[in-house]
Formats: structure tokens, C-alpha cells, sequence
């Protein structure tokens, strides 16, 4: 049963979607903080389902596994207490992940260009998709392919060059707006820094 205080403060989910690199993990720490609520990355929760990481279910049992369990986490997630979550690159872009999410949180897509996004991305040798030769390349079509099905998210925010705590506070703004808009404004939680 959701707890009455963490209702108040945000009346629903939060789901922050967007290309690897766009910054869901920094920003969605920091937006939890900002109304008092949980924050969740899908993917710590998907290998914790498996068991394994995301490049050994990627490599032992493929793409399409990882999709079905990812969807399943993300269900039981939502079927939580309002929090917020920073969902994996891919997630939003499969059908019934994004149904789910739209059906049951409000999203927001985190963009970044693809400068950004490489300059975040390439040191890092734990994203599969991007364990291949041209690494720029590939994200240049994962932009291409996914930035489609990005935009039909709730909202989008850019996530650019500026600073972490004022791309927060912007991310903080559209979500509130959109809530007071529908008649539910969350609340801050008491003592919580304006970002």
C-alpha cells in the first residue's frame, strides 16, 4: 500500500527515459531527493532479477530476454509506490514497456546530443550495445532509430551542457506543471533543497 505522505509528494511514478549517457541516474538521484521518494535504475533491478549483468544476459540468453525481464521489473516497479525511475536505453522503445510506462507514470525524455552522449558514454566498457568498433556510430543510430519513440514520451527536457542541479530544477519544473496541470501538484519534501 502506497504510503500517504509519498503520495502526496508525487502522485504517480516518474519515468526517465532517453539514450545511454542522457543522465537518468544523476538527474533521477537528485529529482527522488528533490520530492522525498525512491529512486530505482531498472537496470541495477534487472540484474538483480537475473542474477547476472546485463552484458552476460545479453551474451548468455540475448536481446529478447533481457527485453521480457526488463518489461517485467518495470511492471512490478510501477505497481509500487510512487518513485523514480531511471529506466535502460532500450526500454521506452519496445511497445509494451513504453504502454506500460505511459499507461501507468508520467515519462520524461532526457535528450542529449550526440556529442553529449558519446563524451559520457565511450570510456565505458559496460553498455553492450556499444561494445562494437565505432562506438559514435552505433549511437548516432540508436539516436536515429529511438529519438522516434523518445519524443512520444510525457515530456521532454535537454540535457546538455549545463549544470547538473539546474537541469534538475528543469526536470523538477516540467513534471510539477504537468501534475498541477492534471490537478495533482506533487509536493517537495520538507527540508528538501530547491535545485
Amino acid at each position: 500500500m502506497t504510503n500517504p505522505s509519498t503520495a502526496d509528494a508525487l502522485p504517480c511514478s516518474v519515468a526517465l527515459v532517453g539514450l545511454m549517457g542522457a543522465g537518468k541516474s544523476a538527474i533521477g538521484t537528485r529529482l527522488a531527493h528533490h520530492w522525498g521518494v525512491a529512486f530505482t535504475d531498472t537496470d541495477t533491478e534487472v540484474e538483480r532479477a537475473a542474477g547476472m549483468s546485463i552484458a552476460d544476459i545479453f551474451e548468455l540468453h540475448g536481446e529478447p530476454a533481457f527485453r521480457d525481464c526488463e518489461r517485467r521489473v518495470i511492471a512490478r516497479l510501477l505497481d509500487g509506490p510512487p518513485q523514480v525511475l531511471a529506466t535502460g536505453g532500450g526500454a521506452f522503445v519496445q511497445d509494451a514497456t513504453r504502454a506500460l510506462i505511459r499507461e501507468r507514470a508520467v515519462s520524461v525524455w532526457l535528450k542529449a546530443d550526440l556529442d553529449t552522449l558519446y563524451r559520457r558514454t565511450h570510456k565505458r566498457g559496460h553498455r553492450p550495445l556499444l561494445q562494437t568498433e565505432d562506438p559514435r556510430a552505433k549511437l548516432e543510430r540508436l539516436a536515429a532509430e529511438r529519438d522516434p519513440l523518445y519524443a512520444q514520451a510525457d515530456l521532454t527536457v535537454p540535457t546538455d551542457d549545463r549544470p547538473l542541479d539546474a537541469t534538475v530544477a528543469a526536470v523538477a519544473q516540467a513534471v510539477e506543471a504537468h501534475f498541477a496541470a492534471r490537478g495533482t501538484p506533487p509536493t517537495p519534501r520538507t527540508g528538501a533543497t530547491e535545485s
